[in-house]
């Protein structure tokens, strides 16, 4: 086969294609005074992959403050972080409110 044969219609015409980055999302979580500072470390810990120390300075935050940025993902990861831990806090019987913003917003 030749490079005659193979060619293909547009040959030589390059088109620029920009990806625009996802969105992004902070997943937040909201004090509350029944929720254990212990069970949000164990939450930042394990659904977040915070290590101890992070852990404990966001709860912090979220206590001193009253809101906590645990992590910022795409949409779609946020919403699932967001239901493990609402899943985790209903199972362990704590209020604990967890939502998402636009980052930047």
């Amino acid at each position: 086969m030749n490079s005659e044969e193979f060619s293909a219609p547009d040959a030589g015409i390059l088109e620029e294609t920009r990806l625009k980055e996802p969105r992004r999302y902070q997943v937040l979580l909201h004090n509350d005074d029944y929720t254990t500072m212990e069970f949000v470390v164990t939450v930042l810990m394990e659904v977040f992959h915070k290590d101890e120390e992070q852990a404990t300075a966001i709860m912090l935050s979220v206590h001193k403050k009253g809101i906590g940025v645990a992590g910022v993902y795409p949409r779609e990861v946020a919403e699932t972080k967001i239901a493990q831990v609402r899943e985790r806090a209903a199972r362990a019987g704590f209020p604990l409110r967890c939502s998402l913003r636009e980052e930047g917003a």
